[in-house]
């Protein structure tokens, strides 16, 4: 007998496949000139995460044009609010080297296990650091007797208890001890949690949400994050980053910013579990691509190229020159990333040629660019001691002569005398300049915003302000938008969403409010698309052949059904925000409205069909909500108009 969720799921199959369908093979139908209304839609749905309740009102009480304009100057919105919902994430504001410090890699324990270096003496962290540090002695006594590592850090996974009972009652007695620490005053939790000894400390790694959210309840941020960083340090970093994104995504007033943001993290696109780039992406993202993203490209290239983060990413940190001192020297100038000299016996660091490659076909010239592997190698060369300082501690860049190749180089043609650092500053301004960096750039922007198919006169056009305003993308962008290709009929609503715009759009659409960001973060994993989680260079495709097959869908339909009918942990809808105070007792009614305030009213007549024919499906009408404030019809037309094929497109 079919369970009822596997019931539901087999009729939103049903509602995914002819969302599949619409997709690919219905026409679109397009206004057949787009009026004020339509123009701002368009403009809302490209330049941001999509429409607001109240967006187009708002738009339109000052004008498009003036909307756009402050768009392009963000540094002029005020943006407090979300600065007030992300104020408990301490980390944002974080070196990597403070955040590697508060919140330690297994490298750092290691040498405090080796007593290389100390304990810190603030509470807080001292607290991470017994824990840790008694986390790694375990486990080191686990692979010593030969035994079963005991994963602690799976702290919320209690299936494997019943196959270990001493688990099981180490998790019981963690949660004893969590509530009796809850009951003291807030400011008292952390001073008892290091009173404790070290099975009673140890048995808290093993606790659930439930006793953690108790034991962290009222107190102050950097506190909190202690508690939570408990369960996985380095995680913690981690989790704060990736709520922050989707935070930003849905309530920032900088919309435009946040895409351009997103559209460059992905242009320069680093892995967030690669080794200490977890610690390194909060910079990389807040220090490097948000101040640039509406600047000067070749300021925002040479700024990624110092990132540690990038270094990290595409092993130039590990570059060392065939003919450099550290390689061809006498034993003090010899020695690699992070290794002493005497450990070179074991491993000799060499030329590596990732990160030039990567430049070149990924980042400016693109794949047609009229390079060769000469020239990559030869890149390679140029970019050699640029390096990082002490990476797993979160350092910063630093150029190491000793490893740098000496002697010139000639790259596409040209010379590159020798200069040290300063010769990587001259092809990265040499590559910013070169008109095939201009039309392989502009090729991608209009790709974001226009079509997956850009028209090359609009590309061409872009590249020619390039070359002319200096790579100035605050200009590129007002070339595209005052073309007719970006207002064109047939480009509205032509886009199809990746999972993150359409998780966000979906969220900004309904007015939600997000007080717990993790699940929306889970979606994204589940639709194939997890933040800062791309492990080729390459980012994110941004076309829609990636995105749309009948799995991908029924994930989002699932998704539009758990948000529209409060299934949602940490996500909740106002029952009156959509449909006011009163549901209208007529379905044609409530359907119109929401179709209006969900998309603007833009609802084919297949689409419309296919809603109608679900909303009577009583297997889709049992799961549609248990929120007792929430209709369960309401539920249903929300996923399902959610769902849409014109919700599906931007």
């Amino acid at each position: 007998m079919l369970t009822r969720k596997r019931t539901a799921s087999l009729a939103l199959l049903v509602a995914a496949a002819a969302a599949v369908t619409a997709l690919h093979a219905t026409k679109k139908t397009n206004p057949p000139q787009l009026d004020d209304t339509h123009r701002i839609v368009h403009a809302l749905n490209r330049l941001t995460f999509g429409p607001a309740p109240g967006d187009i009102d708002r738009v339109k009480a000052i004008g498009l044009d003036k909307w756009i304009d402050e768009q392009l100057h963000p540094d002029k919105i005020d943006d407090s609010a979300l600065d007030a919902r992300l104020s408990n994430f301490l980390t944002l504001k974080m070196s990597a080297h403070d955040m590697a410090e508060h919140f330690p890699p297994n490298q750092l324990i290691k040498q405090v296990a080796d007593g290389k270096i100390s304990i810190p003496r603030n509470p807080d962290e001292k607290l991470v650091y017994l824990a840790e540090l008694q986390r790694y002695q375990f486990k080191l006594e686990k692979k010593n007797s030969k035994g079963k590592p005991d994963d602690t850090n799976d702290a919320d996974n209690s299936a494997s208890d019943a196959d270990n009972p001493e688990r099981r009652e180490m998790r019981e007695h963690g949660r004893q001890v969590a509530f009796q620490i809850a009951a003291l005053k807030p400011d008292d939790r952390i001073p008892a949690m290091l009173r404790l000894n070290d099975d009673d400390r140890r048995s808290l790694l093993l606790i659930g949400d439930p006793a953690r959210n108790q034991l962290t309840d009222g107190m102050n941020p950097a506190d909190r994050e202690a508690v939570l960083a408990l369960r996985n340090p380095a995680a913690l970093v981690h989790d704060e980053l990736t709520q922050a994104k989707l935070l930003r995504a849905i309530y920032s007033n900088r919309q435009f910013e946040e895409v351009m943001t997103d559209f460059w993290f992905n242009h320069f696109n680093i892995y967030v579990n690669k080794g200490p780039d977890r610690y390194f992406v909060t910079e990389y993202e807040r220090d490097v691509i948000r101040p640039h993203a509406l600047g000067k490209f070749k300021d925002l290239l040479k700024a990624t190229a110092h990132s540690p983060a990038m270094l990290f990413y595409l092993d130039n940190a590990e570059s060392v020159g065939p003919n450099s001192l550290a390689a061809t020297g006498p034993p003090p100038f010899r020695g690699g990333f992070g290794r002493p000299a005497q450990q070179q016996k074991k491993k000799q660091s060499g030329l590596n040629e990732n990160y030039a490659r990567e430049l070149m076909e990924l980042h400016t010239l693109g794949v047609n660019g009229g390079y060769t592997q000469k020239d990559v190698s030869e890149v390679a060369k140029v970019f050699t001691g640029w390096t990082i300082e002490e990476p797993y501690r979160g350092g910063n860049f630093r150029f190491v002569e000793r490893r740098h190749e000496p002697g010139p180089k000639h790259v596409l043609g040209q010379r590159i005398d020798e200069e040290g650092e300063r010769e990587g500053d001259h092809v990265l301004e040499m590559l910013a300049r070169d008109p095939h960096t201009a039309h392989f750039v502009c090729n991608k922007l209009a790709r974001r915003f226009v079509s997956d198919d850009p028209p090359p006169a609009l590309v061409d056009r872009m590249a020619n302000t390039y070359l002319q305003k200096d790579g100035d993308i605050r200009e590129i962008l007002k070339t595209m938008l005052k073309s007719p290709e970006f207002w064109t009929p047939e480009s509205y609503r032509a886009k199809v969403k990746t999972p993150l715009e359409f998780v966000v759009s979906a969220a900004r659409a309904t007015g939600a409010d997000v007080t717990d960001a993790r699940p929306l973060v889970q979606t994204l994993n589940q639709m194939g698309m997890p933040l800062y989680g791309m492990q080729p260079p390459t980012g994110y495709s941004m076309k829609a052949e990636t995105w749309v097959n009948s799995a991908a869908l029924l994930a989002r339909m699932n998704f539009a059904f758990s948000l529209g009918g409060g299934h949602l942990n940490g996500t909740q809808i106002a029952p009156e925000l959509l449909l006011g105070q009163n549901e209208p007792a007529d379905q044609t009614i409530a359907e119109a409205t929401l179709e209006n305030d969900l998309l603007a009213g833009d609802v084919s007549e297949q689409t419309r069909t296919v809603i109608q024919k679900q909303f009577n499906d009583p297997k889709v009408l049992a799961q549609a909500s248990d929120d007792p404030q929430r209709a369960k019809r309401e539920a249903v037309l929300e996923g399902l108009i959610l769902g849409s094929p014109e919700f599906q497109r931007r």
